[in-house]
C-alpha cells in the first residue's frame, strides 16, 4: 500500500485529504509544520507528498527546496497545495521543484486523480536498500514485503513501517513516543500503549518462524536485538 504525506498546517483540510485518500486505498501520514518535514520524509519515505506552500516557522518552498538537496528522498514526487494563484506563483513553485501545482479551493476528485499520476511517474525512489536484511529476517522494501527464514509474512502496513524502524537500526531502543510521531504520524491522536498492542502482532507473526528478537526495555521502548531472551515475563508485562 502507498504512502502519502500531507504537510499541511490547517487541521480542517488535512483531516478532509485524509478522509479522502484512505477511501482511495492510500495509506496517509501527515505533518503540521515545516520543522519536522524533511526528517519525517526522510523517516516514512512515502510515495508522493502533498506539500502546502504557507506553512509556521518553514515554508514549503524551502521544504521543497531541502527535500530536492537530499539523495535519498530527491525522487518523491511533490504536488504544491497553495492558495497563490498567479503564474509567477506557480513558476516559483516549479521552480524550487515541485512536479505538480494545485491551488486552493480545488477539486478534490482532480487532486486525487494527480496523486495517482504523480505516482505513476514516479521512478525506484525507495531507499539506498532494496532490501533490509537482520538475521534471519528479510524485508524487500520494493515488494513491501517481509520473510523469515524463507517463510512469508502477513505484517499490516502498520506492522510493516514499525519493524522497518527498528531493523534499521539494530539494538537501538526507541520509545513509545517516537514511534508514535514516526509510525503513526505527529497529529494522529492515539494513546502510546497502542504500540505495545502492535508490537504484540508484530512478535507474534515474526516468532512463528523463528526466536524472539524483539526487546522491550521497560519504561523506555522497544528495540530489536539478537541478544534478547526469550519468553521473558518480565517484558511481557509491559505489553498490553
Amino acid at each position: 500500500m502507498s504512502l502519502v504525506m500531507i504537510i499541511e498546517d490547517e487541521e480542517p483540510l488535512a483531516m478532509l485529504l485524509r478522509y479522502n485518500l484512505e477511501k482511495e486505498g492510500f495509506e496517509v501520514a501527515t505533518v503540521a509544520n515545516g520543522l519536522n518535514a524533511v526528517s519525517e520524509v526522510e523517516r516514512l519515505m512515502p510515495s508522493v507528498i502533498l506539500l502546502d506552500w504557507m506553512l509556521p516557522e518553514v515554508s514549503g518552498i524551502e521544504i521543497c527546496k531541502m527535500i530536492r538537496s537530499k539523495p535519498d528522498i530527491k525522487n518523491i514526487p511533490i504536488i504544491m497545495l497553495t492558495a497563490k494563484g498567479q503564474e509567477e506563483d506557480k513558476v516559483r513553485g516549479l521552480g524550487a521543484g515541485a512536479d505538480d501545482y494545485v491551488t486552493k479551493p480545488f477539486s478534490v476528485p482532480e487532486l486525487m486523480a494527480r496523486v495517482k499520476t504523480n505516482m505513476r511517474r514516479a521512478p525506484l525512489f525507495e531507499e539506498k536498500e532494496k532490501v533490509i536484511v537482520f538475521d534471519d529476517i528479510t524485508m524487500d522494501l520494493s515488494e513491501r514485503k517481509v520473510f523469515r527464514n524463507g517463510h512469508l509474512l502477513h505484517l499490516s502496513p502498520t506492522e510493516f513501517r514499525l519493524l522497518k524502524m527498528l531493523i534499521k537500526e539494530p539494538g537501538k531502543v526507541f520509545s513509545r513516543e517516537v514511534l508514535l510521531k514516526s509510525v503513526w504520524g505527529e497529529n494522529i491522536f492515539v494513546e502510546s500503549r497502542t504500540v505495545d498492542v502492535h508490537i504484540r502482532r508484530l512478535r507474534k507473526s515474526l516468532n512463528q518462524y523463528g526466536p524472539d528478537y524483539i526487546r522491550t526495555v521497560r519504561a523506555n521502548g522497544y528495540s530489536i536485538d539478537k541478544n534478547t531472551l526469550p519468553d521473558n515475563d518480565d517484558e511481557k508485562e509491559d505489553e498490553i
